[in-house]
């Protein structure tokens, strides 16, 4: 899978977890019925490994897990960092989801330039499309072609104003942290309570209850 060869291609030890990851992650879909999940591209996988397993216990026992079915949206399936590879933590490529105007700005100042077509700088543009439409960037690069400082300009602005109510949001919630733990239980408890009826329903279809 795609975690065994990214985590080889960086030179990192494999271990078990590796190949438990999507396994886990195929269990807490299948438990609670899911049907369909929204997933970057390189996540397809997971879903395949999560359908792979509903058929397989609903061959053996009978009609029970729904096959999930991936959700891929075609303009999002892969965010590109600020070096043009997949944004990721382990890349150090990132824009921080509610970072502040300066960490935006200093992360949009690193993005690499050395990759443009016809005065457009390839990585600047990718990431701004994700947040507005090619139609509204048009008249901007073609404006400022080859002006990359100012591009990078609009893209701090651009993501800042897109940013702000998020992290505005995040920092009004983050001044109540009993009602976030609140929420927090209320939810376990609700998945809780779904698992226990599914874990058991399960238990009986495999004759171990």
């Amino acid at each position: 899978g795609h975690l065994y060869k990214d985590a080889e291609a960086k030179g990192k030890e494999v271990l078990a977890g590796t190949f438990f990851y999507p396994v886990l992650m195929a269990a807490d879909i299948l438990l609670y019925g899911t049907t369909h999940v929204p997933v970057g591209i390189d996540n397809k996988q997971h879903i395949e490994i999560a359908r792979d397993a509903a058929r397989k216990f609903n061959h053996e026992y009978g009609e029970y897990f729904a096959e999930p079915k991936e959700i891929l949206i075609e303009d999002v399936e892969l965010v590109p960092g600020t070096d043009g590879k997949k944004m990721s933590k382990s890349y150090g490529n990132t824009i921080p989801l509610f970072a502040t105007r300066e960490e935006i700005k200093k992360a949009v100042m690193s993005i690499v330039t050395d990759s443009s077509v016809d005065g457009v700088p390839t990585h600047v543009y990718n990431i701004h499309k994700l947040i507005k439409s090619e139609d509204e960037l048009k008249s901007l690069y073609e404006e400022y072609k080859g002006k990359y400082k100012a591009l990078k300009d609009a893209l701090v602005e651009d993501l800042d104003a897109f940013i702000a109510p998020m992290r505005e949001r995040r920092a009004e919630l983050a001044k109540d942290m009993n009602k976030i733990i609140s929420i927090l239980k209320q939810g376990n408890a609700q998945a809780c309570d779904i698992a226990n009826v599914r874990i058991s329903e399960i238990k009986k279809l495999c004759g171990l209850g």
